[in-house]
């Protein structure tokens, strides 16, 4: 009785939206923070820091938004340069492409900005680091 319980109460969590719902918003919350790890690291953020050694200490999700077939996610990097914090604000355009999110369009700034799907087309991005490199897939 009891296992048919486990059973039944296991199925319910895994068809419920509201867990997939959950654990979507996991996949692109962890998945926003390795990219934008990612790519300040590899660009060393030379734009934004001047050649300055940083240290990355948050990155914030801030929000997804759907225009037309994009996914456009946004959210913030908190470094330590030098002496101060700095925060840095970025927006990242996906499309998935053969049933995988891909990076299209990126663009980071240091001030707050509202993004726009037409304004974004203007960033187009070369794949350096992998929307998705670090999650790992359990379907």
């Amino acid at each position: 009785m009891k296992i048919l319980l486990f059973i039944l109460i296991s199925g319910l969590c895994l068809f419920n939206p509201l867990y997939a719902d959950e654990f979507e918003f996991a996949r692109l919350e962890n998945s926003f923070k390795n990219f934008i790890k990612c790519e300040l690291t590899r660009t060393q953020a030379t734009n934004h820091f001047k050649g300055k050694t940083f240290t990355i200490t948050m990155i914030d999700f801030f929000d997804v938004q759907i225009e037309s077939d994009m996914e456009i996610v946004t959210g913030a990097a908190q470094c330590f340069v030098v002496d101060r914090h700095i925060t840095l604000y970025a927006a990242v355009g996906l499309k998935k492409i053969k049933d995988t999110k891909q990076v299209l369009y990126y663009t980071i700034r240091d001030r707050d900005f509202s993004i726009l799907a037409t304004e974004l087309l203007k960033y187009p991005y070369k794949e350096r680091c992998k929307w998705s490199q670090y999650w790992i897939d359990i379907d």
